[in-house]
């Protein structure tokens, strides 16, 4: 979702906003966009991207990517709302799985990494420490 496109921007050397919905030419849709000084239409502040794929992300947007706050939802209805950095998952977010599990928690680089909470498909909370894929020594979260 990282692509840049030229766009006639003529008016001012300063950054200025266009009220467009930009296609790709892979069938991306994005919202308003920001014209640069070389003339570059890019992605910068709150908007909403469509893949061609159905993947839509709504939020935050810093040169051209996704950093910030953010929904990324994909069609089998995976969700995750959370921090963004460099198109990534990074920071803290939640993580919804398409058969109903969930992850919540600390994301580096898009990955689980760090303290967090894995409801399973039972509704049971475990908790503990993630680590990309692994999880060694999670604890069943009791309630009371």
């Amino acid at each position: 979702m990282s692509e840049k496109k030229k766009g006639k921007v003529t008016e001012s050397e300063e950054e200025r906003n266009l009220q467009v919905s930009y296609i790709f030419p892979n069938g991306d849709r994005y919202g308003e966009c920001c014209g640069s000084t070389e003339g570059v239409v890019v992605r910068r502040g709150m908007g909403k991207h469509t893949s061609a794929s159905g993947v839509t992300y709504t939020g935050e947007w810093h040169d051209d990517k996704m950093n910030g706050r953010g929904t990324l939802e994909h069609p089998s209805g995976a969700l995750y709302e959370g921090d963004f950095k460099d198109n990534m998952y990074h920071g803290t977010g939640t993580y919804s799985f398409s058969d109903g599990t969930k992850y919540c928690g600390s994301f580096s680089k898009n990955r689980l990494e760090g303290d967090g909470e894995f409801t399973d498909s039972q509704g049971l909370v475990w908790i503990g420490g993630f680590h990309n894929k692994a999880a060694p020594g999670l604890k069943l979260k009791l309630s009371m």
